[in-house]
């Protein structure tokens, strides 16, 4: 009997060193998360997205993010570093070029060539040919840029993008996710924003300090940019013009969920994608910084998961909700944001998905509750 009670001390020892002191990739630091209100108000719960159709990606999986081409085609950026082409109308796709790496924002420039944020390989342009030319992988004061997210494409070619993390990359994490749940847990707000001009090819960097820097879009006299700062579930805007230029200021906070992609919709109206409802557990823990530690150590199957719950939001240039797009089933999950399709579709795009996602043309005219609410905190 004393031999047991011995080897369950020593198990029980074991396990207290092994949660307080085996060494893990993130150093948390405090903070203190906002206020949860959930799918409430401007974010109720609807099923609106649960009429969505699909397009194979024939083999392919995780659409990051897509564009609309001059062609009426839909361009995706995938896991396997494949840029592939969906034709709505047919339902058929197929790969068009390879970054070598992982593709995550795309967008086409003024003048129709496809740019490209590449986690692995930085900023990137695909010609009308098909072929890929590296743009960038360091700002012009030598730093590298570790993982490039999302990005958008001035009026006059000039590319703004985001760095989401200078300490935790695509490759040493084990994939793009792992790198940003390691980052929004440990909150050391390392994220930037990037700024590349193609005449001078110079990138340089015009925002830091962000908890994973996600998605970018321009205003459409691009006075503006709206960015996503994931871990604090905020989106932020910086004036490029004005007599406001250079300020950073929130217009919506308190998110119900994790923000990620922007895309523009039309009259200053943006598509925000939301991967996964929050985490009440790791808010829970924002000013426990030894806690998240300890939570790092246990084995990835008993750690907060980022739950299936499909969510895409229209918002405008102040922050207003205009329209929450919602399926609780999460049929279609990891939403990482949306777009207008070639004919009036809404094309949804997904972290993880084998498919393409989008509702048919008439969607937004199915719900009567579309009309514009007020979202909080902006």
């Amino acid at each position: 009997m004393k031999s047991i009670l011995s080897l369950v001390a020593v198990i029980a020892i074991a396990a207290v060193a092994y949660l307080t002191l085996w060494p893990v990739p993130i150093g948390p630091m405090a903070w203190s998360a906002p206020k949860d209100d959930g799918f409430a108000g401007a974010f109720s719960s609807s099923n609106r997205l649960a009429d969505l159709k699909f397009v194979d990606l024939e083999g392919h999986q995780g659409p990051e993010d897509a564009a609309l081409g001059l062609d009426g085609q839909i361009y995706a950026a995938t896991q396997d570093g494949s840029i592939v082409r969906i034709d709505l109308d047919s339902g058929s796709s197929e790969r068009v070029a390879s970054t070598g790496g992982r593709p995550m924002g795309i967008e086409f420039g003024p003048d129709d060539r496809l740019f490209i944020a590449d986690a692995l390989r930085g900023l990137m342009v695909m010609e009308k040919d098909g072929k890929i030319i590296h743009l960038a992988d360091t700002t012009s004061d030598g730093s590298p840029i570790t993982y490039a997210n999302d990005l958008d494409v001035s009026r006059t070619g000039v590319v703004y993008f985001t760095d989401s993390s200078h300490k935790f990359t695509a490759d040493g994490t084990g994939g793009t996710l792992e790198a940003s749940l390691l980052d929004t847990l440990e909150q050391g707000r390392t994220g930037r924003i990037l700024r590349y001009d193609p005449a001078r090819g110079e990138t340089v960097v015009i925002a830091r300090g962000l908890s994973f820097a996600n998605g970018i879009a321009l205003s459409d006299d691009d006075s503006y940019l709206l960015v996503t700062e994931t871990g604090t579930y905020t989106v932020w805007r910086l004036w490029l013009t004005g007599p406001k230029v250079a300020t950073f200021e929130p217009v919506v906070a308190d998110l119900p969920g994790y923000p990620d992609n922007l895309n523009r919709a039309g009259d200053n109206t943006f598509w925000l994608g939301l991967a996964s409802p929050r985490s009440g557990s790791i808010d829970a823990l924002s000013d426990q910084p030894f806690l998240r530690k300890m939570v790092q150590r246990l084995p990835a199957t008993m750690r907060p998961q980022l739950q299936r719950y499909g969510m895409v939001v229209r918002i405008d240039g102040n922050g207003n909700v205009l329209e929450t797009l919602q399926d609780p089933d999460g049929d279609y999950a990891l939403n990482t944001g949306a777009l207008p399709g070639p004919n009036g579709e809404l094309v949804v795009t997904s972290l993880t998905e084998p498919r393409l996602g989008y509702l048919e043309p008439g969607w937004d005219k199915s719900n009567d509750n579309a009309s514009e609410l007020s979202a909080r905190g902006g």
